[in-house]
């Protein structure tokens, strides 16, 4: 069940009533700055668990 364009659009439309045009661009940029370093801290410990799984098995 995801959301569909309906759905979206009132979001949008009730994100830009709270936060006013001026400000999205810069809450789009600071939501993409944060996913960005989570994707980067979950890829730094997916490869440390490899390198301890490889350490174990020697």
């Amino acid at each position: 069940m995801g959301a569909g364009w309906g759905s979206i659009l009132i979001i949008a439309f009730v994100a830009v009533l709270i936060f006013g045009p001026k400000k999205l661009p810069e809450l789009g940029k600071a939501a993409g700055n944060t996913l960005r370093e989570f994707k980067n801290a979950t890829k730094g410990l997916a490869e440390e668990e490899d390198k301890d799984k490889k350490d174990a098995d020697r």
